[in-house]
């Protein structure tokens, strides 16, 4: 019977378990250093701020994995030989495969700052980060955030919500301005502000300083101020965890390189997830996507492939959705922190400073190219279909009631949100 072992039991690595277990026998493994059973990562902050337990996290119960017979090994992978075809472990035991799918996930960004391995400093990426952040949490005093994404807010909002005084050090001149416009990135820094947390922007972090214990006890910026804290959260971003593959002859980027079928310049060797690489961009997206969806989407595909049905991975349109403290972000097809040449951009943004939509959209022939809204939900389908069909602004503009899940917004703030791009875009064609 065909072996197949998964390094790694992130959204990845279990969809694909899963899946294939679906529609064959095969003997399956997954490995993870990390937890044992499978859960939510994007729920840690919820489990901190006291909405959930840790074990609400297990979409499956524990004895999923036997009932479908999986096997779990919690154990971290030293080397991967794909000669032999096996895998060495930590403990120096090897276990064989005929074919392997890495899963291994990202691990968060350290930039060589002095002090960045000390005591008090964590990402918010593990279960092993959770646990450290709440052993912490009752003595800390203040805490330093370093590196402006969606993480480092979500890890501000855990703390604030014990009442932790937080100060946020972002290396732009604007909250997330390499991917939000300035109207939105503006938005956000005032909303940070409101919240009580110390937004320091322009601002980078040069050296971690300790106590005589090995704990952190202050930062230094480039601003040349030392600020106490007993707490550095480290959100720069991610990066692939490919490191333990450097001598397998596996082709690595920044990740693990792989072509649309997701798999290695070795036979019988697959990646996906967040550590996987596309030699090229698919659309516009980037090579590596740390994505949760994606991740899931390559599991599905990759499944297919290993059960007799070669597919190819398709992730379809870009869409992304995530949550600044009280502002929900949503975002479908392409909308640029600056606009291309053939672009033009359309934004509104209501009076309480709470709430914005920007459209992109080709000035020659005006299709619509994508939509960032802002305490606003709209509907997946329904942009979905509109950048499939290539519809033009005016036809999105037109029916944007029908995209909106709250009509009371619409009611009140539709024909505000049309006459203003009236006004602007002048010869507005109504379908």
């Amino acid at each position: 019977m065909e072996h197949i072992v998964i390094i790694g039991n992130g959204i990845s690595g279990v969809t694909l378990a899963r899946h294939i277990r679906k529609q064959s026998d095969s003997k399956i493994t997954i490995i993870s250093s990390e937890t044992e059973f499978f859960f939510s990562r994007t729920a840690l902050m919820y489990v901190f701020m006291g909405h959930m337990k840790f074990e609400h996290m297990q979409p499956y119960e524990n004895d999923f994995w036997k009932k479908n017979s999986i096997n779990l090994v919690h154990k971290r992978v030293t080397e991967v030989l794909p000669k032999e075809k096996s895998l060495v472990l930590e403990d120096n035991s090897k276990i064989s495969f005929d074919k392997l799918v890495i899963a291994t996930g990202s691990i968060p960004n350290k930039f060589g700052w002095p002090g960045q391995d000390l005591n008090g400093v964590t990402g918010l990426y593990d279960k092993q980060d959770l646990e450290a952040l709440e052993k912490w949490a009752p003595t800390t005093k203040r805490a330093v955030i370093v590196g402006g994404g969606l993480i480092g807010i979500e890890l501000a909002e855990m703390l604030r919500s014990r009442n932790i005084p937080v100060t946020f050090l972002v290396r732009e001149k604007s909250f997330w301005s390499g991917v939000l416009p300035l109207g939105e990135s503006q938005m956000i820094n005032r909303h940070i502000l409101e919240h009580h947390i110390d937004l320091r922007l322009g601002t980078n972090l040069v050296e971690i300083l300790s106590d005589k214990n090995g704990h952190a006890r202050a930062v230094v910026t480039d601003k040349g101020e030392t600020i106490d804290c007993e707490i550095v959260g480290l959100t720069a971003g991610v990066s692939p965890n490919v490191a333990f593959l450097k001598d397998s002859g596996i082709d690595l980027g920044r990740g693990v390189k792989v072509n649309r079928f997701l798999e290695t310049n070795i036979k019988d060797i697959f990646a996906i997830g967040d550590c996987a690489e596309q030699h090229e961009g698919i659309d516009l997206r980037r090579p590596i996507e740390a994505v949760w969806y994606t991740g899931r989407m390559m599991g599905e595909a990759l499944a297919q492939t290993l059960t007799g049905n070669p597919t190819q991975y398709k992730p379809g349109h870009w869409f992304n959705s995530a949550k600044f403290l009280d502002i929900e972000y949503q975002t479908y097809g392409w909308v640029f922190a600056k606009p291309m040449e053939h672009e033009e951009q359309f934004y509104w943004e209501h009076k309480d400073g709470k709430k914005a939509i920007r459209i992109s959209f080709d000035k020659e022939s005006r299709t619509f190219l994508g939509i960032n809204t802002f305490g606003i939900r709209l509907r997946h389908e329904f942009f979905d279909k509109v950048l499939t069909d290539e519809k033009t602004v005016d036809y999105v503009m037109h029916h944007l009631a029908e995209a909106n899940f709250d009509p009371e917004f619409f009611t009140n703030y539709n024909k505000e949100i049309q006459q203003q791009f009236t006004t602007e875009f002048i010869g507005l064609k109504t379908e």
